[in-house]
């Protein structure tokens, strides 16, 4: 991979946050632990890409209502709700990297092992609405 440093070390901080968030969520919607991954996941994702390029992304025109969706959640669970605050964020989250599903589910599909978990048959229908797939192609 192609990153710089930096670039490297706002991934750590982005699947930090990440991994933050998801405890938080299993501890019982811990609003301390929410509100500090969504600090790391905000900055990671700034290291990232930079942060004029995180600026417009959030304040996009398409993605307006997932970023005000998305930020309200964020303040939500800082005024300690974070149950109501986490559903807000996760809409939000839906509406802003929605367009990345499709493209995650095929770097998944090429791995070696994950790959054929997504070709079973259960598993491959669910994976195919996830990821925007039509049912059946127009012949």
């Amino acid at each position: 991979m192609w990153l710089s440093d930096t670039q490297k070390f706002g991934v750590g901080m982005t699947a930090f946050g990440i991994a933050l968030i998801v405890l938080g969520v299993i501890l019982f919607f811990d609003a301390g632990l929410i509100a500090i991954g969504n600090i790391l996941f905000l900055a990671g994702m700034s290291m990232i890409i930079g942060v004029q390029k995180t600026v417009y992304f959030f304040t996009r025109r398409d993605k307006l209502r997932g970023s005000v969706a998305f930020f309200a959640g964020f303040v939500l669970v800082l005024v300690k709700w974070p149950i109501v605050g986490i559903l807000v964020e996760a809409f939000g989250f839906l509406n802003l990297f929605g367009d990345f599903f499709p493209v995650a589910i095929d770097f998944l599909r090429n791995l070696p092992f994950i790959g054929r978990v997504f070709s079973l048959p259960g598993i491959r229908q669910i994976v195919d609405r996830v990821g925007g797939y039509p049912s059946q192609y127009p012949v």
